[in-house]
């Protein structure tokens, strides 16, 4: 006798939001940021984003209210994404005050809008945890959407994401963006001078210079990292954050609890590169270590000698980048400057939702021509790069 079974429905993926990243495991968070086998980024980790929120940087108080996002399957997360609800634009470095005032000029309420990024961070890495599974991208992708649409924000940004990543979106209705950075690849280099060996002559004697001049006043160089960090490190760190930030962009937004939770739950993973003068700390450029990448993120200094910021900022961590054998350093956003010093430009990805169809319209119109121009600008910057020129065939 033949027994006809119907098989029991699958449950449908759902999704759910939380208000901090204490509400997901670290190791389930991790396995879909993180996966083993995979590129480590530091930035996506549970860790990083939870000394972020447990500090007091980014939280609702100032501007950054988490909302991440978490879709499961069969009860198990199958993709996650750092989400924040914003009711402003500052600590993004991916600007759009032009589109909030366009479309308030015309009536519109930009904020708040939804920001899938990590906050503070120009650095490309992924923003939808998936672990690479393709499907669980798409779900993710669609469960973000109707976030937006359900909170009845203006837009939703997915900020310094992977090509791949980003371009997946456009078919669900997501606009690109992109804008260049400057990163310096390692080649295989040896030592310092290999590196040297490969700038032209006259490059190569102007960063001699600089570095000989940045410690010219007597000047030592710390690396720091792991169980070398201490508590003072990081006072003295914070003055120069302060000092530097506060100049450059009147509130530095990170708080000084955070500096002491990185160190303390992800000291393999950070880099504090410190200048001392006559006994004293006076500069110092902080970094994070990827499993491929060297990533700079901040630096203050207390005194000024002529291109010591370039000396911790850009050589050293080519140095540290060398001697440890990793693949890249990023130096952080913009800055033309950083070609002469090795630093190529690259270019860089968004993707942006946006509800109202007459601000997309204009949006994907100003895009469109963006993207054109910054491909244009890297072509042209790239003529100028420091290295050799190679002999033409034949001579």
């Amino acid at each position: 006798m033949t027994t006809n079974r119907t098989a029991a429905p699958k449950s449908a993926p759902s999704a759910r939001l939380l208000d901090g990243m204490s509400g997901i495991a670290p190791e389930a968070w991790d396995a879909l940021a993180n996966p083993p086998g995979q590129s480590f980024n530091p930035f996506v980790s549970h860790t990083f984003l939870a000394a972020l929120e447990d500090s007091g940087s980014a939280i609702a108080r100032t501007g950054w209210q988490p909302a991440h996002i978490v879709v499961e399957h069969a009860g198990q997360p199958i993709g996650a994404a750092p989400m924040y609800v914003k009711n402003h634009s500052y600590g993004e470095f991916v600007f759009d005050h032009g589109w909030a005032q366009a479309f308030e000029r015309a009536g519109g309420e930009y904020y708040p809008k939804l920001q899938v990024t990590v906050p503070f961070t120009p650095a490309t890495g992924p923003r939808l945890l998936t672990g690479g599974n393709a499907v669980a991208r798409e779900l993710l992708a669609r469960a973000m959407m109707a976030t937006a649409q359900k909170l009845q924000v203006s837009s939703l940004h997915i900020t310094f994401a992977p090509q791949e990543e980003a371009e997946a979106l456009t078919p669900l209705g997501f606009l690109q963006r992109h804008d260049q950075q400057f990163h310096w690849r390692n080649e295989g280099y040896g030592c310092f001078d290999d590196f040297l060996g490969v700038l032209s002559s006259m490059k190569r004697k102007n960063l001699r210079r600089e570095r000989s001049q940045a410690l010219a006043a007597g000047i030592e160089v710390e690396w720091l990292t792991g169980s070398d960090l201490t508590e003072a490190h990081w006072d003295a760190f914070f003055a120069f954050y302060m000092d530097t930030g506060s100049r450059k962009w009147g509130t530095p937004y990170l708080t000084r609890e955070f500096f002491s939770l990185a160190g303390e739950s992800m000291p393999d993973r950070v880099l504090l590169i410190m200048a001392k003068r006559n006994g004293r700390y006076i500069a110092g450029a902080l970094n994070f270590i990827g499993s491929d990448t060297l990533y700079g993120r901040n630096w203050g200094a207390l005194e000024h000698h002529p291109f010591l910021h370039f000396e911790l900022c850009y050589y050293q961590a080519i140095d540290y980048a060398i001697q440890k054998r990793l693949a890249v350093v990023e130096a952080g956003a913009q800055g033309a400057h950083k070609l002469a010093r090795g630093y190529l430009p690259v270019r860089t990805h968004s993707a942006h939702w946006i509800a109202h169809p007459g601000l997309r319209d204009a949006v994907a119109r100003y895009l469109n021509e963006e993207r054109r121009a910054v491909g244009e600008e890297i072509e042209a910057m790239a003529e100028h790069a420091p290295f050799k020129k190679e002999a033409p065939d034949g001579v």
